[in-house]
């Protein structure tokens, strides 16, 4: 094994629109209607493509939405990634790899937004290579986001080992001869149990 692949989201950075709708929306009525429309909406999807920017979000989110609630929707819509804060453990982990001479990268679904929050976990060239799907308009588990990152940082499928939180997307990776592991918390417990 000599590359490790690392998704974002809940494994290097936490991902709880709960932060942000708790610190935005004072009910809890228009907390779960935001939540469904806006984290649970098409338009989220949407924006992990490269479809809409965060702000185009809004606009289609706001049409499902009480015209009373616009005001914190777009709120929660421009400032959801306050909860993108390091994952306990993924920091010294990644730097565990990278002293042993493992290439590390970061595959994750994300809208643009995601190259202003992502520098709170490491500045991108930390990593040897970062694919994010609203730059290729792919997301996991479609196989072709896993051989783009093969194929644009030259790396083997065999050689390489990739720590998702979602069982479907390690499963899209062992399509194209990736294996994997589904992140529950222990960085270290993968680690020793692939003998890294």
């Amino acid at each position: 094994m000599k590359n490790i692949i690392f998704d974002m989201g809940n494994v290097l950075l936490t991902y709880d629109p709960e932060v942000c709708l708790k610190k935005i929306v004072e009910k809890e009525e228009d907390r779960a209607l935001i939540r469904r429309e806006l984290f649970e909406g098409p338009e989220w999807i949407q924006g992990d493509l490269g479809q809409l920017t965060d702000e185009e979000r809004f606009y289609g989110v706001s049409k499902r939405v009480p015209e009373r609630l616009h005001e914190e929707l777009r709120r929660c819509t421009i400032e959801w990634d306050m909860c993108m804060q390091p994952v306990p453990q993924a920091r010294e982990f990644c730097g565990y790899l990278k002293k042993r001479g493992f290439g590390i990268y970061v595959l994750s679904n994300a809208s643009s937004s995601f190259y202003n929050y992502f520098p709170r976990f490491a500045p991108f060239d930390y990593f040897d290579g970062i694919v994010v799907s609203s730059d290729i308009h792919i997301i996991k588990p479609d196989i072709r986001i896993y051989q783009h990152l093969l194929k644009k940082y030259n790396l083997r499928a065999d050689e390489s080992f990739f720590i998702d939180d979602v069982e479907a997307n390690i499963e899209g990776a062992r399509e194209v001869g990736i294996d994997g592991a589904v992140f529950k918390g222990d960085f270290w417990g993968i680690g020793e149990s692939m003998g890294w």
